[in-house]
């Protein structure tokens, strides 16, 4: 499935999803079939909670986080982008277009099933620095 229709049918799903206010079965057997395992991760994280978005105050500066399985993963949606190891390794690769963290994130978004923490400005930078280095 190339980029335009995967990301594609997310975001029409997505669409969908706002108007009704909730996935319908409908929706949720055709992101299982576009996205498959990558589906069912991106859905236990919605259902378990681990989908953050950080607003940092008062500058409003927006960060969103998935806990992972093995840490923090850093998101950057409007670009498309992961801190995860499936992000460097497959969609750089262009195996896949979009790893499960960030297809948890546009859904989250769209139907407010996230976390919202607010923190201070000054510790925007110590929060990056730490979601951006690697676990060893």
């Amino acid at each position: 499935m190339d980029e335009d229709s995967e990301i594609g049918m997310l975001n029409a799903i997505c669409k969908e999803a706002k108007a009704e206010k909730k996935l319908t079965g409908r929706n949720l057997t055709k992101l299982y079939e576009i996205f498959g395992q990558r589906f069912i991760n991106a859905f236990e994280a919605l259902k378990e909670g681990r989908v953050k978005k950080y607003v940092f105050k008062p500058n409003n500066r927006v960060v969103w986080i998935v806990v992972g399985k093995e840490r923090d993963y850093l998101l950057m949606p409007e670009a498309e982008f992961c801190s995860c190891d499936d992000f460097y390794f497959r969609v750089l690769d262009r195996e896949i277009h979009l790893c499960y963290h960030l297809i948890a994130q546009k859904i989250a978004n769209i139907l407010g099933m996230y976390e919202t923490i607010e923190e201070r400005d000054e510790l925007y930078e110590s929060l990056m620095d730490e979601w951006k280095t690697p676990t060893p």
